[in-house]
């Protein structure tokens, strides 16, 4: 039988349009698991409302307040009697009961201004909300236990009696005067229990127990339906309240980590509601860094994407020309300085340029990620993810090989499709395969001796294995080696290789998905190796998808981490910018791009320089995405310039010569062929150029202004001079004033190329139009292998040009801009499951060495603080 409480909530949800569900727990149910009944309730996004009826031996402190304010419909938490006390009742729920008793008294007649107000048997969270809401009426207010011993003079002067529990057989009515307006409420709403021995007052001001009873069920409701409708407000995008971190800069400028170490950074689930994701979806790693939940994306389907700006570069000196500093110190301009929406979307670095020569990739100066040694050191662990995916599946391949050559076909599907319990069945992939090769049965007992040999063989050829281990650290002596050597492996040994972690092609896959299946589907289709007979062989032939996908099932969440400023990051993925396609991943894009708004913006950043990085960027990242990108902030450097027009080598670790820190203009002059170069390489794909000269201590006034009037005389939208790194997003000012303004002109983007070209047709429109080449030149083994993705159905797919980073050429000696060279095709590769062939342009190396000093010596841990020391 339901009480007469859940009757009304049921009658009335249901009259209302609303779900209502009745969770009954036992009688002699614990504290802890009332508590953890409640604590599942707060974590439910589908409930909005929860109304506690429990006996009262139960109805402890920590019991009403393990409930979410947010849902607390019945007002009993300590923080909702706090708002209303404080005289914030428009951002609480207020008891029902409490609401009802002063509505019914109201609509009587009665003015309860002035009023003497007793309250007798009230207690907890309706006393004290009977008590506040008719002291803000102006009534004089007391309260009393039917036993105190001054009740009855109590009664005696009360002109309203609110009877909060039923009334013992012992006290008289004759207590309460004739006239006195009397309110019985005794009715236990949180217990349930019903109040015997009802009042039957002489008086005619008496409001009976059912009126309270269905009006505050009513009342009920209504705060149910207002926990809803502000729910349903939340799910839409609402303009940031972001408190941005204030900086003061020094100088000197100190290091990196001294920079970082010195800004305390805002609790990340602060940010994170800050920006307007739920708490539901976070998922929170220590204080500072949360992964966000692919759900996000479906709550905000219908918001319209903000502007979407990608930082590109020059070709780069081997120093780097500071694309990640000018892109965070972007986002602090436009949030920070200017009130402008802005997220940047960074890639992972890998650790191993962090420990060999590179360094870190959080920014630099004032324009950083922090906290910098988290972000460059594990994160949250999607490099890791990779790695064991990667290795698991390279296991996976020598490992069948070597059973398919010491197992006969009968004895090989029986192990494939072993009887557990009396019972053989295929797996669901097993099943999949069985479809691919037109082997429609589901019976393992039905199977031909022919069917169950080519369901159980793949015959991989070792020769044409493409997909080779992985580890996240430079190790030049793992780029050739034996495997298979020891005695257990029958003699099956082959040559193999290493690549660093970020090469692989989960890596790609993990950056260009947009959602869990889709990436499931991806992983499914990476092409490991051919079989004898010149057929694909995939991870789903091996069976190994689905353990891949529940490897990588958090890796797909971005990572939210924040500026020295507090405007929000996501890291997310870092694909090899040769490779691979070198950007951060598409979901972290497009989750920012819900987050930001339609007048906000996001910033991400392609590895490398334009010809490289920004082509990848539009001609494979657009694709699989459906983005269309706003402007492109092309950064560019004086160094870097006086290095294309003739300045010495820069070599990492060597000081630099004279000509780049003494004034030097006809270098400088010299060297803006570059740039023009990739000005015109942007303008290829219809989008307006803003040109970010990162600005150096020892560049003189006279080179900037000379780059910025080349810039735009060679058709850049805009260009200036950002200081960011010496000061934070107030020296970019400029720089994000000039991206909003070419961001409010109509984007003209197109593609390169039709992806339904000839595989050649696609390469050599790349060679031409981008880098500058005459032509190209195919090996007889990019040719055979062209031959054979074309034939597997593979030519329909876009081109990742795997080239060298320091010249338009293949020849990274060649500054400036090279002419009327014939670019060599030494190989051409597949990753079919991240969605492009890519070329080798000359020899292409996948695993980094260490220099004879690395930047390990100088990084250290301070065992007394435990802080990280050396990084940079």
């Amino acid at each position: 039988m339901y009480s007469l409480i859940v009757t009304n909530n049921l009658v009335f949800s249901f009259q209302a349009g609303l779900n209502i569900t009745h969770i009954c727990l036992p009688p002699d149910s614990s504290e802890v698991e009332i508590i953890d009944e409640i604590l599942k309730i707060n974590e439910d996004t589908r409930i909005h409302g929860l109304a506690l009826q429990i006996l009262e031996n139960s109805l402890s402190n920590k019991v009403l307040n393990a409930l979410t304010p947010e849902k607390d419909i019945d007002g009993v938490t300590d923080i909702n009697l706090g708002k209303l006390v404080r005289g914030d009742a428009h951002e609480c729920f207020v008891s029902p009961v409490a609401r009802a008793v002063i509505e019914l008294l109201e609509k009587s007649g009665v003015n309860l201004d002035g009023k003497k107000i007793l309250v007798i048997g009230a207690h907890g969270s309706v006393e004290a909300a009977l008590q506040c809401l008719f002291q803000r009426r102006g009534s004089l207010t007391m309260s009393s236990q039917w036993k105190a011993p001054q009740l009855q003079s109590k009664l005696h002067e009360a002109e309203v009696v609110v009877l909060g529990s039923p009334k013992p057989e012992e006290i008289p009515l004759a207590w309460i005067q004739p006239g006195t307006t009397v309110l019985n409420c005794s009715h236990d709403f949180l217990s349930g229990k019903v109040g015997c021995g009802s009042a039957e007052v002489h008086s005619s001001g008496l409001i009976e127990e059912d009126n309270v009873s269905l009006l505050a069920a009513a009342l009920r409701i209504q705060n149910m339906v207002s926990s809803g409708r502000r729910w349903l407000r939340e799910q839409q995008h609402r303009r940031w309240r972001l408190h941005c971190l204030k900086l003061q800069p020094l100088s000197p400028v100190p290091s990196d980590i001294e920079i970082s170490r010195g800004q305390t950074p805002k609790a990340v689930d602060v940010l994170a509601k800050e920006i307007g994701l739920l708490a539901d979806e976070i998922e929170i790693y220590g204080k500072s860094k949360a992964k966000v939940r692919l759900s996000v994306l479906e709550r905000l389907k219908d918001q319209a994407n903000g502007k979407y700006v990608l930082v590109a570069g020059i070709t780069p000196t081997p120093l780097g020309e500071g694309k990640s500093t000018v892109t965070i110190g972007l986002v602090q301009a436009l949030t920070a300085h200017l009130n402008v929406n802005s997220f940047a979307c960074l890639r992972q670095p890998s650790q191993g340029p962090t420990f060999g020569v590179k360094g870190g990739a959080a920014g630099g100066g004032y324009a950083q990620v922090i906290p910098m040694e988290e972000f460059n050191l594990h994160l949250t662990g999607d490099i890791h993810a990779i790695t064991a995916a990667n290795n698991l599946l390279a296991a996976a391949i020598d490992t069948r090989i070597l059973h398919e050559n010491t197992q006969t076909d009968k004895a090989l599907y029986n192990r494939l499709v072993p009887l557990v319990n009396g019972v053989r069945e295929f797996s669901e992939i097993q099943l999949a395969r069985l479809k691919r090769l037109g082997i429609n049965k589901t019976d393992p007992g039905a199977l031909t001796e022919e069917e169950m040999s080519r369901f159980a063989r793949l015959n991989i050829d070792p020769a044409t294995i493409t997909w080779q281990r992985v580890l996240d650290t430079n190790d030049r002596f793992l780029r050739k080696i034996t495997i298979g050597q020891a005695g257990t492996e029958k003699g099956y040994s082959r040559e193999a290789q290493f690549d660093i972690a970020v090469a692989s092609e989960i890596m790609a896959v993990l950056a260009l998905t947009d959602s869990l299946m889709d990436m499931k589907v991806r992983l499914g289709k990476m092409v490991v190796a051919s079989d004898k007979s010149g057929q694909p062989v995939t991870a789903d032939d091996l069976g190994v998808t689905g353990a891949l996908t529940v490897l990588m099932k958090d890796a797909i969440k971005p990572t939210l981490m924040q500026t020295l400023e507090g405007t929000p990051v996501f890291v997310h993925a870092g694909p090899f910018a040769n490779i691979a396609h070198g950007n951060s991943s598409v979901l972290a894009d497009k989750i920012a791009l819900k987050l930001v708004g339609e007048e906000g913006f996001v910033v991400t950043e392609a590895g490398f320089g334009a010809d490289i990085g920004m082509e990848k960027f539009f001609n494979i990242k657009c694709r699989a995405s459906g983005l269309v990108p706003n402007v492109v902030v092309l950064v560019a450097t004086v160094r870097a310039l006086k290095m294309h027009g003739g300045g010495p080598s820069v070599t990492p670790g060597v000081p630099l010569k004279k000509e780049y820190t003494e004034e030097n203009i006809q270098l400088v002059a010299d060297g803006c062929c570059n740039l023009q170069k990739q000005i015109q390489i942007a303008q290829l794909f219809g989008v307006p150029v803003v040109v970010a000269v990162n600005v150096f201590k020892t560049d003189t006034r006279a080179e900037i202004d000379l780059v910025c009037e080349l810039a735009k005389r060679a058709g850049a939208f805009d260009a200036v001079p950002c200081y960011h790194w010496s000061v934070g997003g107030r020296g970019s000012v400029d720089l994000a004033q000039a991206v909003r303004e070419a961001a409010s002109k109509r984007s003209r983007f197109q593609f390169l190329y039709d992806v339904q070209l000839p595989i050649v047709e696609k390469i050599r429109t790349i060679a031409q139009a981008v880098y500058g080449a005459k032509d190209i030149e195919l090996s007889p083994t990019a040719q055979s292998k062209i031959d054979r993705y074309t034939e597997q159905g593979f030519g329909n797919l876009p081109i990742c040009m795997a080239k060298t980073h320091l010249s338009l050429s293949h020849q990274p000696d060649k500054k400036g801009v090279p002419r009327d060279f014939i670019l060599p095709i030494s190989d051409v590769r597949a990753s079919i499951g991240a969605g492009f062939i890519y070329p080798l342009v000359g020899t292409m190396s996948t695993m980094p060495g260490l220099p004879t000093r690395p930047c390990f010596y100088d990084i250290d841990l301070d065992t007394e603080t435990e802080q990280v020391k050396g990084l940079f």
